[in-house]
């Protein structure tokens, strides 16, 4: 079996035609990195909120 140059070193890389490994990485085109992560278009319009946001004191 011949080692594929884009395994991260630990030999269990198992890495598909498209450039992803089972563990969820992705060849970039130099390194495997964790891929971007892609919103649709419904949600990047949302407003996000923020959860535990102290309200401001009231006086």
């Amino acid at each position: 079996m011949s080692e594929d140059p884009r395994c991260c070193g630990t030999g269990t890389c198992i890495i598909d035609p498209e450039g992803r490994c089972w563990c969820g990485q992705q060849w970039d085109g130099e390194k495997m990195a964790m891929p971007k992560l892609e919103l649709s278009a419904d949600e990047a319009q949302k407003p996000s909120s923020k959860p535990n946001q102290p309200s401001s004191p009231s006086q």
